[in-house]
């Protein structure tokens, strides 16, 4: 009989085509009644090296957090002011319980293949040729991302210091974009090489205290800040606070709320790296990561709004008088952005690998090829970073394909799917709420990237930015 703390593997046999037989738990995955399933994925599929189990639920849930949280805090009380404060809180919600669901959709999938399960073993399973294309979209909304917490070090880094020396030399090399991406970059080398997600846990923990400080900064100036004195502007009567509100802003503002939550690329390491990585055990990850952005989110997002009304900017924290405690803020929202860096490099290297072998299991990750992908990402995305002036546009379009896909469609295309590969009955049995909601969930993915592309086309056509992307 199975240990109940611990997924099935994928059995490994002398067979060219082994079957997996995994254990479907009281009825807990929700599809079939039968007590196994087959997963007919090739032996030779799983060619990874099996993952050493280090994790703990506390280090799974601070890599997860720190991945969902980043740019999207900054802009909240923007949103918030966008929608109406009650929807706008109301749609925070939503958004975090889709996305919660989306994960739970993929731990139930992971928990089918086993320990080394992957976007492209289940893909493997279900959709075997799209399984290279789904880790294509990964790699590179994953490498957009890590592009852009570049970009915005090299930008925030520099107007610190401005701020804080403002009659110095702009020409200085202390105040040169190029300089402090290269020097991100050089601090980022040693940790963006960590094999285990799991080994990003310190550096994930220290990126949170960023957040910590920020929410205190938000906090600490709507409870104690004079209304009106100290550089602060006058509060907001309640006549002028907007409760609901939808126009051309709400849609532009939409994709803000949809990605806050994109973390949906790393679930599968936390499932192969916890020591106990049942389904009940990871969903403790998911409920306590989606739990902490969710609160961190309504806070920021709801006192920032009340704070400064219907002008407030779309970055929080550049709306506060200068002063130590805001240049702290900065520099610790720098240091946030650098140490989220190795989340998005992690499943952009895992799924770059796939693509460039083309899936081949008679391949396998060496230590070369791992070193020659990582260096590759590192490379690629420095260069890009201190090219550019604007990826606005572009990684607007990523977000809204990419974290559209991951976070949504993938899910819930890869769990109906995945049920009928293990239970080809399930296929003609009445549709229960889980099925339901899988499809409904890939269904409104698709919705919306169309919604949101088209949004991004028409803000590229008309002059402006787009925006939104995650």
């Amino acid at each position: 009989m199975e240990s109940p703390t611990n997924s099935p593997t994928l059995s490994v046999s002398p067979l060219a085509a082994a079957s997996t037989e995994v254990r479907a738990r009281g009825g807990l995955l929700g599809w079939g009644s039968n007590r196994y399933a087959q997963v007919p994925v090739d032996e030779d599929d799983n060619h990874e090296q099996p993952h050493e189990a280090t994790g703990t639920v506390l280090s799974s849930t601070t890599n997860i957090t720190n991945t969902i949280l980043g740019s999207g805090m900054l802009a909240m009380p923007k949103a918030l002011s966008s929608t109406g404060l009650s929807l706008g809180i109301l749609l925070i919600f939503i958004c975090g319980v889709a996305s919660s669901f989306g994960l739970y959709l993929l731990t139930l999938c992971a928990n089918k293949i086993g320990r080394n399960s992957s976007f492209f073993l289940v893909s493997k399973a279900t959709y075997p040729v799209a399984a290279i294309w789904f880790d294509l979209a990964i790699a590179i909304k994953c490498f957009g991302v890590s592009i852009s917490y570049l970009v915005i070090i090299g930008d925030l880094v520099p107007s610190i210091l401005h701020s804080m020396y403002p009659g110095n030399d702009s020409s200085s090399l202390l105040f040169s974009k190029v300089f402090w991406i290269s020097v991100a970059m050089a601090l980022l080398i040693p940790v963006a090489f960590a094999k285990q997600l799991n080994s990003l846990r310190h550096t994930s923990a220290l990126a949170l205290c960023a957040v910590v400080y920020l929410l205190a900064i938000v906090l600490g100036n709507f409870a104690f800040a004079g209304n009106g004195e100290h550089g602060m502007p006058t509060r907001p009567d309640w006549s002028d606070i907007v409760w609901f509100k939808i126009d051309s802003e709400f849609f532009r503002t939409l994709p803000i709320f949809v990605f806050a939550f994109t973390c949906h690329q790393n679930i599968f390491s936390v499932h192969n790296e916890l020591i106990d990585n049942s389904v009940s055990n990871v969903g403790k990850v998911i409920q306590l990561s989606i739990g902490t952005a969710l609160v961190v989110y309504q806070l920021i997002g709801i006192t920032g709004y009340l704070t400064f009304g219907n002008s407030v900017g779309g970055n929080i924290i550049s709306m506060y008088p200068p002063s130590s405690i805001i240049t702290g803020g900065q520099i610790s929202l720098a240091f946030l952005f650098l140490l989220s860096y190795p989340l998005q490099c992690h499943p952009a290297r895992a799924s770059l690998e796939k693509v460039l072998t083309g899936g081949n299991p008679a391949i396998q990750m060496t230590d070369f090829r791992f070193g020659a992908i990582t260096s590759g990402l590192l490379l690629g995305s420095y260069l890009i970073a201190i090219s550019v002036d604007d990826l606005s546009t572009v990684l607007s379009l990523v977000g809204a394909t990419g974290s559209t896909a991951i976070c949504y469609i993938f899910p819930g295309l890869l769990y109906y799917k995945l049920r009928i590969v293990t239970d080809p009955a399930d296929e003609s049995k009445k549709w229960d709420l889980m099925k339901l909601c899988a499809v409904g969930l890939a269904g409104f993915g698709c919705i919306f990237m169309v919604l949101s592309v088209g949004l991004q086309v028409s803000a590229i056509l008309s002059g402006g930015k787009a925006g939104g992307g995650h």
